[in-house]
């Protein structure tokens, strides 16, 4: 029986650097956002989390900070 190749990849987001981080790029402003709430939820944050369009790519990045 052959082994499913895809099922054993490790994802690793696209990543770029902004500044002094190297932070992980969402494709639109909903994706941005859904994982905004996902990380809010998971780590149990009293602040939300905004997003920001990346001033260096077509892509979108998430802040503690409100753009």
């Amino acid at each position: 029986m052959a082994k499913n190749t895809k099922m054993n990849r490790i994802y690793e987001p696209e990543r770029c650097w902004v500044g002094d981080q190297h932070k992980i790029c969402y494709p639109t402003k909903e994706d941005a956002e859904a994982a905004a709430r996902i990380a809010e939820y998971d780590h149990h944050l009293d602040t939300k989390l905004g997003v920001y369009k990346c001033e260096y790519g077509d892509h979108w990045h998430l802040t503690a900070s409100r753009h």
